[in-house]
């Protein structure tokens, strides 16, 4: 987790990042540029707003050699102080540049960044930023023309809105330096994650916890809700929640022990996670510890409301495992020919 609270930007520099497919040229500045303090503040909040509770981690990767991915090698000649702010940063625009093989890939300005005071796990280190700004906004200017104020439109960025960026920290796990990425117009996937930065997502606990609880909500889906119901997938997913909230670890083990009884049960989710692996080409440990953040984030996207023809919604709280199991019975009337859920309460909230 980025924490900014002692981070200064030490250097800053804007280019003009063409497209290399329509044959638009890159724009260049010769200097850093030096802010008033409103303006740093303004654009030290834009920049680094959007990475503040960020639970992805990226390591750099390359087919060959992970030294010659073109931004590991920038980043590590500014960090050990072997090359100019300047000229790395251009270098950086043209490797951006030699990326837009596409008529959808947009021209923007590109900011290069170089932060001190960037806080993450609990050491505070420097952080090399690369922003491309793609979308413009219109606002009205006001000014004075004699007795006259007058209006005209003018174009610039906004600053509520990063469309594409990247931190890259000065520290380093098994896996390599810890990069950050954001990309809010996704209109090309391979552009910025695969060709620009050539990165991969780490394989830290944040990744284990969310690629688990994703595992667990496929079988939701695909298994549970089609053999047995809404309801008893409710169920399910309250219950895997629950264990996860519960425990600082999983282990894959104890998971199938605690959340399904019958051992045909334990034996499908085993052979599913087999299949999952495969799909989606991914390794799911059997034994990891919990991120907190991830399952805070990823609960929210459980599905467990019931949703039936008859225009009525029925919502089970994710972190009331037992409440489905409990206050909700579902049958089926003859005489109307139809099925109806029946629940339980004590009084109406």
């Amino acid at each position: 987790m980025i924490k900014k609270n002692l981070v200064q930007i030490t250097d800053f520099i804007i280019h003009k990042v063409g497209n290399k497919y329509n044959s638009t040229r890159n724009v260049f500045s010769e200097n850093t540029l030096i802010f008033d303090e409103e303006s740093y503040k303004m654009i030290l909040n834009f920049l680094l707003k959007p990475f503040l509770n960020l639970t992805d981690s990226y390591r750099f990767t390359h087919h060959a050699d992970v030294n010659l991915n073109e931004m590991n090698s920038y980043t590590n000649s500014l960090f050990k102080n072997e090359a100019d702010f300047v000229e790395v940063s251009k270098n950086i625009v043209k490797h951006l540049y030699e990326q837009s093989n596409s008529a959808n890939i947009k021209t923007g300005d590109v900011i290069v960044a170089r932060f001190e005071g960037i806080g993450i796990n609990d050491v505070v280190t420097e952080a090399i930023g690369v922003f491309k700004i793609e979308t413009k906004i219109d606002f009205f200017q006001t000014y004075v023309e004699g007795n006259q104020i007058e209006v005209i439109v003018t174009e610039g960025i906004s600053p509520r809105k990063l469309d594409k960026g990247c931190l890259i920290v000065n520290t380093t796990d098994s896996e390599g330096k810890f990069v950050f990425s954001v990309d809010t117009n996704t209109y090309d996937a391979q552009y910025w994650i695969k060709n620009f930065l050539q990165i991969k997502l780490a394989d830290d606990i944040h990744q284990q916890t969310k690629n688990y609880l994703a595992l667990c909500s496929a079988f939701s889906d695909e298994v549970i809700r089609e053999k047995e119901g809404k309801k008893e997938q409710s169920e399910f997913l309250a219950t895997t929640i629950d264990f996860f909230k519960e425990n600082d670890s999983v282990d894959n083990e104890e998971f199938v022990k605690t959340v399904f009884e019958a051992d045909t049960e334990m034996e499908e989710f085993k052979d599913f996670k087999k299949e999952f692996e495969a799909e989606n080409e991914i390794v799911l440990r059997n034994y990891f510890p919990i991120s907190d953040r991830v399952v805070k984030k990823e609960k929210k996207a459980f599905k467990t409301e019931i949703v039936l023809d008859t225009n009525i919604k029925i919502n089970i709280d994710v972190d009331a495992p037992d409440a489905a199991a409990y206050y909700l019975e579902r049958g089926y009337d003859e005489d109307k020919k139809m099925h109806y859920y029946k629940v339980f309460f004590n009084e109406e909230k």
